[in-house]
């Protein structure tokens, strides 16, 4: 009878055990959850700061390379500087008979159109003499006025269009594309040189 009793005792004592052991596996598991849990928290503020620091140094590092992207050079070229003078025109020889375009400084612009307004220098010479008539650089300005449009002479008219803005040219007019042989109102008579500087064409 003792020997059950004992027997049974040690039973209990065998299974109390064995609860007690589970329940500190449960306890020990339980509180490493909760430390685990806290340490992510902890850790989440920590980690949110980084990409506030991050981007402003980002910003400034792509300011500068617009720079060069605006190169300087892209303004209108500069006139040539033969063109800041007035020309030194002589008398031609001989007879003309047809129109001559002679370039003298070439341009590097568009090429003159029928219907722009030009913006040139010039100074006008009756062909056999020399003698100077009408001159842009005498006035103190340019002149300004639209071209193949009939309200020029037709020398002018024809001779520059097609020609590059930026060119200073010769035309030398026979007289039936000038004032004719006989003109009135002052006009020279006869044929005519010019040298001309176009500006400008818009």
């Amino acid at each position: 009878m003792s020997d059950r009793v004992q027997t049974t005792a040690g039973r209990g004592r065998a299974i109390a055990g064995a609860l007690a052991g589970v329940a500190v596996v449960i306890i020990l598991v339980a509180v490493f959850f909760v430390v685990r849990a806290g340490g992510d928290k902890a850790e989440t503020p920590a980690a949110a700061p980084a990409p506030a620091v991050s981007a402003p140094a980002e910003q400034p590092s792509e300011q500068p390379a617009e720079v060069p992207s605006q190169p300087a050079g892209q303004s209108a070229p500069a006139v040539d500087p033969r063109l800041t003078k007035a020309p030194e025109v002589k008398a031609g020889k001989g007879d003309v008979t047809k129109l001559v375009v002679t370039p003298i400084v070439p341009g590097r612009g568009p090429r003159v159109k029928a219907g722009q307004q030009l913006t040139v220098n010039y100074v006008g010479v009756t062909y056999s003499d020399g003698k100077v008539f009408d001159s842009s650089w005498a006035n103190g300005q340019p002149a300004t006025f639209p071209v193949g449009t009939g309200n020029l002479i037709p020398g002018w008219d024809q001779g520059l269009v097609g020609v590059p803005v930026g060119s200073r040219i010769q035309l030398d007019i026979p007289a039936d594309l000038g004032y004719g042989d006989n003109p009135t109102g002052g006009q020279p008579a006869g044929d005519l040189r010019f040298i001309i500087d176009i500006l400008q064409a818009v």
